[in-house]
C-alpha cells in the first residue's frame, strides 16, 4: 500500500509517495505531461534503474535526457554540477522543463542544487534510491555540492514538485550504505522521537533483515518527523538546525578523510557519539546518556569509535567553517538525554576537543 505524506510550506506544497513496487509516477503525472525531462544519475544506479524509469515516464508524451555522474562522495563538487548545467544548455532546457534525480543523497543533492542555479530555478524531482536519501536528503529542499574545505559549503534551499520513494530499491543496496541511512534514522529518535527508538529497538531484527513493510513504515516515520521540523522552520533559522545532531563532527570527520573512510552515515554516528559526550562534558546530561546511544547504535551495527589517527585538533579546525557556527563561536546540536536536542551556543574548542579524544 502506498503511504503519502504532505509537505506544506507557505509558499508551496508537495507530496512524498512511499511505495515498494515501481516508481509510481502515475501519481504525479501531471507535473510530467509533455515536458522536457533530464535523469541525473550515476553509474551505479542508473544500470539498475534507468531503463524503468524511462519506461515508467513514456506514457506521459515527454521528452527525455539522460545524463550519468561517477558514484561517489569525491565527486560531490563544482565539477559535477556544472557538468549538469553544461548539459542542460547543450540540450536548451529552460524554465517549464524538468529535472530528476535517480540515486542516493549525492545525487539528490546536486541534482536540486543544479535545478536551483539553471535560470534561477527549475522544477525538479527527487526519485531516492539509498535509505539515507529516502529518510533524509530527498525531503525538505536543502540542496548542494561540498567544497574543499568543508561539506554542503555551496548550496541553496530550493523544494522538489514531489519525492517518490521505492522501497525494493534497497534490495540492491549494498550492506554498508543501508547502515548508513539507518545512522540518520536513529538520530531522528535521539532528536525529539524518543518512543521511534523504541520501535526500532523492537524490530531491529526485521529492519535488518530488509522487512520492507518495517521499513516502509521507518521511512514513512522519518519523512513525517523531517515534515514537521521543516514546516516550522523551512531555511533554518531555528528548529530545523536540531536535524543536524551529530552532522558538526560528522562533516569535519567525512571532510578530513576526503570521503573515503566513512560514510556520511557512519561519520554522524560517530559524530553523535561526540554530541553525547560533549552534552556529558558541559555537565549539560546524565553521564549514562552516551553509553545508551551506543547501544542503540551498535545494535544496528554501527560505529560509535573515531580511528585514533585522526588529530581531534584537525577536526576542531574544520568545524570552525560549519553553517551553524555564528561570529566565531560554536553552536551545537546537544542532547539531555534521548529524545530531548538543543541547541547549545558558544561552546569553547577545549570541551570539544576533549569529547572528540575520548570518541577515539
Amino acid at each position: 500500500m502506498m503511504k503519502i505524506i504532505n509537505v506544506k510550506l507557505s509558499h508551496c506544497e508537495y507530496d512524498i509517495f512511499i511505495n515498494d513496487s515501481g516508481f509510481n509516477f502515475e501519481a504525479i503525472q501531471s507535473k510530467l505531461i509533455n515536458r522536457k525531462i533530464a535523469i541525473i544519475s550515476n553509474d551505479v544506479v542508473a544500470p539498475l534503474y534507468l531503463d524503468s524509469v524511462q519506461s515508467e515516464l513514456s506514457p506521459f508524451n515527454s521528452e527525455i535526457f539522460s545524463h550519468i555522474l561517477p558514484d561517489g562522495e569525491q565527486f560531490k563538487n563544482q565539477d559535477s554540477w556544472l557538468s549538469i548545467l553544461d548539459f542542460l544548455a547543450e540540450n536548451n532546457f529552460n524554465r517549464s522543463d524538468l529535472l530528476i534525480s535517480l540515486g542516493g543523497g549525492v545525487i539528490c543533492d546536486m541534482t536540486g542544487f543544479a535545478a536551483a542555479s539553471w535560470m534561477r530555478g527549475i522544477d525538479f524531482i527527487q526519485v531516492p534510491t539509498s535509505l539515507l536519501a529516502q529518510v533524509d536528503a530527498s525531503v525538505g529542499g536543502k540542496t548542494g555540492i561540498n567544497h574543499l574545505k568543508g561539506k554542503n559549503l555551496i548550496g541553496a534551499f530550493h523544494q522538489p514538485k514531489a519525492v517518490i520513494i521505492n522501497t525494493s530499491t534497497l534490495t540492491t543496496l549494498p550492506n554498508r550504505e543501508f547502515k548508513s541511512g539507518l545512522g540518520e534514522a536513529i538520530k531522528y529518535g535521539f532528536i525529539n522521537q524518543p518512543n521511534f527508538i523504541q520501535w526500532m529497538d523492537a524490530n531491529s531484527y526485521g529492519i535488518k533483515q530488509l522487512d520492507l513493510a518495517l521499513i516502509s513504515e521507518l521511512i514513512s516515520q522519518c519523512c513525517q518527523f523531517k515534515t514537521e521540523i521543516v514546516q516550522q522552520d523551512e531555511k533554518e533559522s531555528g528548529i530545523r538546525a536540531l536535524l543536524n545532531l551529530g552532522h558538526t563532527f560528522g562533516h569535519a570527520i567525512e571532510t578530513i578523510t576526503q570521503y573515503k573512510q566513512y560514510s556520511h552515515g557512519e561519520a554522524v554516528a560517530i559524530g553523535m557519539v561526540m554530541a553525547a559526550e560533549l552534552s556529558v562534558i558541559l555537565n549539560l546530561s546524565n553521564k549514562n546518556l552516551r553509553k545508551e546511544l551506543e547501544n542503540h547504535l551498535q545494535d544496528f551495527n554501527l560505529q560509535t569509535k573515531l580511528s585514533k589517527k585522526i588529530e581531534a585538533s584537525s577536526l576542531v579546525e574544520l568545524m570552525r567553517l560549519d553553517k551553524k557556527v555564528i561570529n566565531r563561536k560554536h553552536r551545537l546540536i546537544l542532547m539531555k538525554s534521548i529524545g530531548k536536542a538543543f541547541i547549545q551556543k558558544n561552546v569553547c574548542e577545549e570541551k570539544i576537543l576533549k569529547a572528540i579524544t575520548q570518541c577515539q
